[in-house]
């Protein structure tokens, strides 16, 4: 049985420290600088950066800069595969490539990217064995997310090729979204039991399936959060967690930093880390 959220394991001390990331759809719709200063002042061990069509975001002279400004690594480079960034760097290739180089120009040794798009033909036939190209050339780990599927009046549409879940794909590595997860209707606790060692990065959130993305507070939704982490701190994982919740909602003074203070406590906690 994993252990209790309240009970770390006994060999924290011993045991490699899991670094937990803010990313920077978490502080949406404020900026990327706003990212690292919020990340600096909660005690975050480092960024992820969400390349969107915001020019800092894609400037690796600006990251660097806040970077070093505010002392917070940049730990990964989410490329700009969504749907809603598909104009962003031009061809799917592109955007993988360019993400990797800034990758490598930041000092992050993580890019996630999205499963192919199926009308993304040329690129989602050879998807796998490209970002295991690119992954090379530049020096990084490409990280497939788990993604869900999607469904139209009740009956699932064929959004990805070859599937949005990249578990029985020949990924090598994988980043893990637990609002995705949520809405597929998957167990995340047991799924990062399947994935073992192609666990690469992951994505601490929470949801339900009910159809929507809705990147809750971990605690809030139905995964099983505190377990999950705590297997990462029992089976050795030595990737990042990156803190990927939504905040658009928040309203009074200080909220969004409250709400981002309460997700690094969870973590910490469930990672067997003493919060600072």
């Amino acid at each position: 049985m994993p252990s209790s959220p309240q009970t770390p394991p006994a060999e924290e001390s011993s045991a490699q420290v899991i670094p937990v990331a803010l990313s920077s759809a978490s502080v949406y719709p404020l900026s990327v600088h706003d990212t690292f200063a919020i990340a600096h002042d909660l005690g975050y061990d480092g960024v992820e950066i969400m390349v969107t069509g915001n020019s800092d975001s894609q400037n690796p002279q600006i990251l660097n800069s806040l970077s070093e400004r505010y002392s917070q690594p940049i730990l990964a480079i989410h490329a700009p595969t969504l749907l809603l960034t598909q104009q962003v760097w031009g061809k799917a290739w592109t955007k993988i490539e360019l993400s990797a180089a800034m990758a490598a120009e930041v000092g992050a040794t993580t890019v996630v990217a999205h499963p192919p798009f199926r009308w993304q033909s040329g690129y989602a036939e050879n998807f796998a064995e490209g970002v295991r190209h690119i992954a090379e050339q530049y020096g990084v780990t490409i990280a497939v997310e788990n993604m869900y599927p999607w469904r139209v009046r009740g009956r699932e549409a064929k959004a990805y090729l070859p599937h949005w879940n990249p578990i029985p794909e020949p990924y090598e590595h994988v980043t893990w979204d637990f609002s995705h997860a949520a809405i597929a209707g998957m167990d995340s606790y047991e799924e990062l039991r399947k994935l073992g060692s192609r666990l690469h990065h992951v994505h601490l959130t929470d949801g339900t399936p009910n159809g929507r993305d809705e990147h809750m507070l971990p605690g809030e939704g139905t995964q099983r959060c505190a377990e999950a982490l705590q297997l990462l701190s029992e089976t050795g994982y030595d990737g990042v967690v990156a803190i990927e919740v939504s905040t658009r909602k928040a309203k009074g003074a200080g909220e969004r930093e409250d709400q981002l203070k309460q997700t690094l406590d969870f973590a910490r906690m469930n990672l067997g880390q003493v919060s600072e």
